[in-house]
């Protein structure tokens, strides 16, 4: 029996949510599957992978085939690398301690170059705000200062018919007294 690990589609039209299945190659892709070891929902950002490492792990060394989106997220996972230390541990190359301090050391560090991505990210996001925010209030200062300039040329037009107004009045009580 070939054995396949790969996703098994779920969710709604537009918002697929995926398990992580163990399944005989020739079932269908949401059909019977032998064992769930995992969930992947690529809708979130970053996309959120929740994986049962022994049981990937075990599927793995016993020849379970990946495809190549299953493949990338244990890879991403640690899987493989896991494989890889427990090969030189069965050859002798270190003990299986080492091959332990190795994989939370690349986990660590894994997490460490995550941890930067997201606080860059946040930093980008808070510029760009800062950046819309300065453009924002020129805009306004603008417009601000456009509306003063309206405003004092009316004044300034109603306060000239007003002059004009009472220079007409007092022309007319001038021109009242001779006749």
């Amino acid at each position: 029996m070939a054995t396949k690990i790969r996703l098994q589609r779920g969710g709604r039209k537009g918002y697929a949510f995926y398990s992580i299945v163990i399944a005989d190659a020739r079932a269908p892709r949401d059909g019977k599957f032998t064992e769930k070891i995992g969930t992947y929902n690529p809708n979130t950002n970053p996309a959120t992978v929740d994986l049962n490492f022994e049981r990937a792990l075990y599927w793995v060394e016993v020849g379970a085939q990946p495809t190549d989106t299953v493949r990338n997220i244990l890879s991403r996972e640690g899987v493989y690398l896991m494989k890889h230390l427990k090969g030189g541990v069965k050859k002798g190359a270190f003990d299986e301690a080492a091959a332990q301090k190795k994989f939370d050391a690349w986990k660590a560090d894994k997490q460490n170059g995550l941890n930067k991505i997201h606080e860059a990210e946040l930093k980008a996001k808070k510029d760009a705000a800062k950046t819309a925010l300065e453009a924002e209030k020129k805009v306004n200062e603008e417009i601000a200062k456009k509306v003063a300039e309206k405003k004092a040329a009316e004044a300034a037009a109603k306060a000239e018919a007003e002059a004009a107004a009472n220079a007409d009045a007092a022309a007319t009580e001038e021109a009242a007294p001779e006749a």
